[in-house]
């Protein structure tokens, strides 16, 4: 939007001058009715460019922040020196690979090792080559990621200490969707007799523990049963009914776990 601008107004009419008092009048209150658009436009100029400056003072933050990073960064590499296999170093001393040259930061106090520091991924640690982005390929050694949120991932042979925590979502209804995104374990007390829809994608799997403590009956989507003779399981009345839900291609699997007949 370019810049407001205001029409010069006419001269003002005067009592003392009675001869020209209303054509000047009447100049006078066109002009105004001019000055309202251009003071309205204005406004509106004002407001965006008050936004605008806002916007462009929290990219500055964020350059600033940026450049500070790479000034620090600067200064972790000034005055490194080529690494020297076997030397001692001491937590916190800084060199250069003779590998690829880039600076690496002491993370444990050493001596005799011959390995280069590129290589040394318990000795050291890079401390330059370019920072992390959001669209970079990152290679992470020795981190702990904490609560990350992670979308999709490709993972290849991972090795995984610890317990998997798998979701548990109740289902709730009469009509409701096997979703496995709302959890891998999924609970369903029964209110009345029920017909839940298959939103398995290949690959998917479900394990569904039904309470149906009033007999109740359910209507399955098209399920071939691998086990109980190839039927639908009745379900307990009393605690729980297991049931492990999968999809292979377009086929819905399910096998009575535990507690149904």
């Amino acid at each position: 939007m370019p810049d407001p601008t205001f029409t010069t107004p006419p001269s003002a009419p005067s009592r003392a001058v009675p001869s020209t008092f209303s054509s000047l009048t009447d100049a006078f209150l066109a002009w105004m009715v001019t000055f309202q658009g251009e003071l309205a436009t204005a406004v509106t100029w004002f407001s965006s460019t008050a936004s605008t400056v806002s916007t462009d003072a929290g990219s500055a933050d964020t350059a600033a922040a940026t450049a500070a990073a790479s000034a620090t960064a600067a200064l972790a590499n000034a005055g490194a020196a080529l690494h020297v296999p076997s030397a001692s170093y001491t937590a916190g001393d800084a060199a250069i690979s003779n590998t690829d040259y880039q600076t690496y930061r002491a993370i444990l106090t050493h001596t005799g090792v011959a390995t280069d520091p590129s290589a040394d991924a318990t000795n050291w640690v890079k401390i330059s080559g370019g920072e992390v982005t959001l669209a970079g390929v990152e290679t992470l050694t020795n981190k702990t990621l904490t609560a990350p949120a992670i979308t999709n991932p490709a993972i290849t042979a991972p090795t995984i200490t610890g317990t998997v925590i798998e979701d548990v979502f109740a289902l709730t209804g009469t009509t409701p969707a096997l979703e496995p995104a709302n959890g891998s374990i999924q609970t369903w007390t029964l209110t009345a007799a029920a017909t839940p829809t298959d939103s398995l994608a290949a690959g998917e799997a479900i394990t569904l523990m039904i309470d149906d403590g009033t007999a109740y009956t359910i209507t399955w989507p098209t399920i071939t049963w691998v086990n109980n003779a190839g039927a639908a399981p009745t379900l307990a009345t009393t605690g729980y009914t297991v049931i492990a839900l999968w999809k292979v291609s377009t086929t819905l699997y399910g096998a009575l776990v535990g507690d149904g007949s």
